[in-house]
């Protein structure tokens, strides 16, 4: 198993027609490395809620996984309320998760 700083490293890889959302094992495995209070969805999503002490901080931190999205070419959906961000990561393009959802996550964990 890597270490969860390694699919932070990573970068997300776009998603070829053919390619599978992956299922059981696979996403444990993942899950296991990415951690930090993440959790998959029904095998088709991570969710994620992100706490702060004000609106402030999460407009930030909002804006923050707004560049990284546009850098990496893979975008969240991004819920931003008072003291609280909620982002629900998966490829739209098969409707599932592949190992670059997870590598988003991790990424957007080092946004904070």
């Amino acid at each position: 198993m890597r270490p969860m700083t390694d699919l932070a490293m990573r970068e997300c890889v776009p998603c070829k027609g053919g390619t599978l959302p992956l299922h059981g094992p696979e996403l444990d495995d993942l899950l296991a490395q990415l951690g930090n209070d993440w959790r998959v969805v029904d095998e088709h999503h991570l969710d994620k809620e992100f706490r702060f002490t004000n609106f402030r901080e999460a407009l930030d931190f909002t804006y923050r996984v707004g560049q990284l999205a546009e850098e990496q070419g893979h975008h969240p959906d991004i819920y931003l309320a008072w003291g609280k961000v909620r982002l629900t990561i998966w490829t739209h393009k098969i409707n599932g998760l592949t190992e670059s959802d997870f590598v988003f996550a991790a990424k957007s964990d080092r946004a904070l």
